[in-house]
């Protein structure tokens, strides 16, 4: 693996700076300068970026070209400006996205994404380039913090591209073990029978870091802490994403794999956010996002160290900017500095997507992501959720979309649920809308019942 790391460092990545303009360098080495300048100075550059970013929205975004005479009167107070637009939840965005579209801009040239985010609502949108390279110089400059390199060798703990053919996914797995150095095991099916093959391709691989779903990590630690197995090999870091980690998952995994365990907060419509230092704090890049925290219900600024619902303002992504939009998750920001020397800004608690690992007939554990991946290819459905209460019993509610819903994705969604689980019984009910949770979250994916209800069977 090590000569697959040289190749992608020394010869990869330069080649694709030359034939291809990608900037994810250079724009990696623009946030290590910055990550020492003074609070002062981060604060000022941050500005600048968002005057530049409103000129724009007011000038070609239609849904900003209505607030031009506002942002004349504030351009010499951005941030107060922003605040008299509305936040942008995934709702009013999802009503008409071409308006969040530059105009003049060719959709072709963009980078179209997806997602279901932490409520299960599809939600598709446009990047550029230089958004993306952005959210890739962030991940890499915080693997940095942890001694990761670019094509340092990564086992990924991750979710199968269901959405492919089985030749595309052959395709999309050649490219990330070669391209990428990475080694694909699916978070969908953690069987305890198979432990010791999995544990086995991992030290076959020999990663520097692992990189997975929060649960995923954690379910496979619990495996290894109940049989007591290590992985035997040294680990830079254990990286946890895509989900809210918590304390006893964290201690878990760092005991199991005998590695720090490192937080990353980032979301598909959001990019990386912020990533964990080695003295244990979450650092925001300031230099890619304006980040605000307010109260859910009348959405006006709290203090740091109160939560409150993240507004992100992505500084880079020109094709379609989103002012203030809402990730759904609830976080706090922090007014402390950080021993570790680094000057970006810290957020004080994040409480991310809630994504759980359910138990199937079968005897192995199935990841709450499976169910988003299904649900947000079928048009038919505006979001859902999915409670497992026992293991061979399950509710789900379903919000139609009403004028694209067929009921065949119906009999398609519980096939899929089946495909996981085996034979469980599934009450259907549909609704008008899936409440929040006490976090203030609608989770898509919620255990009732202990992982230990089902044993594999001999």
């Amino acid at each position: 693996m090590a000569l697959t790391g040289f190749w992608i460092r020394q010869v990869q990545w330069p080649l694709m700076e030359v034939l291809k303009e990608n900037r994810t360098r250079p724009y990696m080495r623009e946030l290590q300068a910055a990550q020492h300048l003074s609070r002062e100075e981060l604060a000022s550059r941050q500005r600048e970026k968002l005057r530049s970013l409103l000129d724009h929205a007011v000038s070609h975004v239609p849904a900003y070209m209505a607030n031009a005479d506002v942002w004349r009167e504030y351009r010499d107070a951005p941030e107060r400006f922003l605040q008299k637009l509305p936040p942008l939840d995934k709702t009013r965005f999802r009503r008409n996205p071409d308006a969040y579209l530059s105009r003049g801009i060719r959709t072709d040239k963009l980078i179209p994404n997806r997602t279901g985010g932490s409520t299960g609502e599809p939600t598709r949108f446009y990047l550029d380039r230089p958004a993306v390279e952005h959210y890739e110089a962030a991940r890499w400059l915080g693997l940095s913090w942890h001694g990761i390199r670019i094509g340092d060798p990564c086992v990924m703990l991750w979710g199968s591209p269901l959405e492919l053919n089985r030749q595309q996914a052959r395709t999309y797995r050649w490219k990330e073990r070669w391209l990428k150095n990475r080694l694909l095991l699916s978070a969908y099916e953690l069987d305890e029978r198979s432990l010791d093959t999995q544990l086995q391709r991992i030290r076959r691989f020999r990663p520097a870091y692992l990189y997975g779903y929060a649960s995923a990590l954690y379910t496979l630690a619990q495996m290894m802490l109940r049989r007591r197995i290590t992985l035997g090999i040294p680990l830079k870091a254990v990286v946890s994403t895509a989900e809210s980690l918590h304390e006893h998952q964290r201690q878990a995994i760092a005991a199991a794999f005998e590695a720090p365990v490192v937080n990353e907060y980032g979301a598909r419509d959001g990019g990386i956010i912020a990533y964990q230092c080695p003295a244990g704090n979450m650092h925001a890049f300031s230099e890619n996002s304006y980040l605000e925290v307010v109260d859910p219900l009348t959405h006006i600024p709290v203090f740091p160290g109160v939560p409150g619902a993240l507004l992100v303002t992505d500084l880079h992504n020109r094709a379609m900017p989103r002012l203030r939009y809402q990730l759904g998750d609830i976080v706090a920001l922090s007014a402390k500095t950080c021993p570790c020397g680094i000057s970006f800004p810290l957020l004080e608690t994040i409480d991310g997507r809630e994504d759980d690992m359910f138990i199937s007939q079968h005897g192995h554990f199935v990841h709450g992501h499976y169910f988003n991946h299904i649900v947000r290819n079928l048009e038919s459905f505006r979001t859902f959720q999915i409670v497992q209460h026992e293991p061979q019993r399950l509710s789900l509610r379903l919000v139609k979309e009403p004028d694209r819903f067929l009921p065949a994705d119906e009999a398609k969604l519980l096939a899929g649920i089946r495909s996981a689980l085996g034979e469980v019984s599934v009450q259907v009910s549909y609704v008008d809308h899936i409440p929040p949770a006490s976090s203030g979250k609608t989770r898509y994916a919620i255990r009732e019942c202990p992982l230990t209800s089902v044993q594999p069977p001999e």
